[in-house]
């Protein structure tokens, strides 16, 4: 029998709140079985570069890191926010280790070509996105390894390139690649949490939540703007997740870690 594999991503919108992160730390803590943990904390870097005078830049949701802002995240991903999530779930009894795709050679990624970006005008341009990661490969075998030691990793949303520079990667995309390779080894279930009880269709109103949705589905409700910002790659790693063998992917609240409540995402 397949063993199953919880994978939780939570958004930087829950890091950086205390009550927030203190509440998701302890649902992590009570989920039974083989468990880990992938982190943001974007908007944590965001107000501590700003703190420092550097200008945070977007584009389609995605960040675009210089010299710079590739400091601010090392420091604030690997650092901040990754010991302090292994700091609470220890005071829990969870046998947390900290990770970046760096340690161990565990995620390895190469810098993101220029890259065609459509914009809020509906234009296209072409975008260079900095010391920026697309992940090549994951070394599943080191982390079942850890899993099965009875190790929680939690994972960091930096890579390495092979060549000596750690890269900023998105954590959803971090979380999904991780998912995808796992698979092979478990019956995977992908939960993205962050701040809101799912996938909206309306952004103002909480109740609105889509229960369900179809790649036919959010390929309408990204044309229709309803699906848009950091959403769009969060529903894209979904569907990839999905299409390489994660049995389920859902999008929730960081109350809501067990499933039970959100957006499932299903190929058909």
């Amino acid at each position: 029998m397949v063993e199953k594999l919880n994978i939780i991503k939570v958004g930087g919108g829950v890091v950086e709140d205390a009550a927030s992160l203190a509440s998701l730390l302890e649902q992590f803590a009570r989920l039974d079985g083989r468990k880990m943990l992938v982190h943001g904390g974007g908007r944590l870097a965001t107000s501590m570069a700003a703190s420092l005078g550097i200008e945070s830049k977007m584009v389609g949701g995605r960040r675009i890191t210089d010299e710079q802002m590739l400091r601010v995240v090392t420091m604030v991903y690997g650092g901040l926010v990754n010991k302090n999530i292994v700091a609470g779930l220890q005071a829990k009894g969870v046998r947390a280790i900290g990770l970046t795709g760096a340690d161990g050679d565990i995620i390895r990624s190469h810098r993101r070509p220029l890259k065609r970006v459509k914009m809020d005008d509906g234009t296209e341009q072409m975008v260079d996105f900095g010391f920026v990661g697309d992940v090549d490969k994951v070394d599943a075998q080191l982390l079942v390894s850890l899993i099965e030691g009875g190790q929680v990793p939690v994972v960091a949303p930096l890579t390495h390139d092979g060549e000596g520079h750690i890269l900023n990667t998105n954590a959803d995309t971090i979380a999904s690649s991780v998912a995808q390779a796992l698979a092979e080894h478990y019956d995977v279930t992908l939960t993205f949490c962050f701040e809101k009880a799912g996938v909206l269709r309306d952004a103002d109103d909480d109740s609105s939540v889509i229960p369900l949705i179809t790649e036919e589905q959010a390929a309408e409700l990204i044309r229709e703007g309803i699906i848009s910002g950091g959403m769009i790659p969060k529903i894209e790693n979904a569907f990839l997740a999905i299409h390489r063998g994660v049995r389920q992917v859902v999008i929730t609240h960081s109350e809501n870690i067990d499933g039970t409540k959100g957006t499932i995402i299903k190929e058909k």
